[in-house]
């Protein structure tokens, strides 16, 4: 049996055409993946989580947060950073560097941004106490230390107690009205 050269080109194309879409779907996988490995990190710790939220700061503006998590010990204000390289950051560096293969990039310190949406969380929750933290994926590293505030997210738990939905009353329980306003 001989093929022409046009039913040759279309089984290329179509070849070529599965190709990419494996590449593409591969690629949304990984990140659908890795998205439920960070959920999965911080549900270990929330009993309830709020998740990319505007909250109103007081000055008829509002801040973009990541997460709050509702932990047993008080709301975890979450900035989670997806940074790929070595970073390099203190609290009082204006910027940090980033370094990923031969290429470098800066961002600017976030935690001063996590302060001022800690602050913002603060004002709505009332008694109940607020920790924050910025949270980077293993994409990064900080091969000379983190700042106070910054973990990783695989350490995340670490920083915070477990959650046991088994206790009646939950220790949460105290905070549901504050937790009802801010969500």
């Amino acid at each position: 049996m001989k093929f022409t050269a046009m039913e040759i080109g279309l089984a290329g194309a179509a070849a070529l055409a599965l190709a990419v879409a494996g590449y593409f779907g591969y690629r949304y996988w990984r990140r659908v993946k890795a998205e439920r490995d960070r959920l999965r990190q911080f549900n270990a710790i929330a009993y309830e989580m709020i998740r990319d939220v505007l909250l109103p700061d007081g000055n008829e503006s509002q801040v973009h947060v990541d997460f709050v998590l509702l932990t047993a010990v008080g709301l975890m204000v979450i900035d989670l950073r997806d940074v790929p390289g070595i970073i390099f950051g203190g609290e009082q560096m204006d910027e940090w560097a980033v370094m990923n293969g031969s290429n470098r990039a800066t961002f600017p310190n976030p935690l001063g941004r996590l302060y001022d949406r800690m602050a913002v969380v603060r004002q709505i929750a009332g008694r109940v106490p607020v920790e924050g933290r910025v949270v980077f994926t293993a994409r990064g590293s900080f091969p000379r230390g983190r700042p106070h505030r910054v973990v990783m997210l695989d350490s995340l738990q670490e920083e915070c107690p477990l959650v046991d939905r088994t206790l009646d009353p939950l220790p949460v329980a105290a905070w549901a009205e504050e937790w009802a306003r801010l969500r």
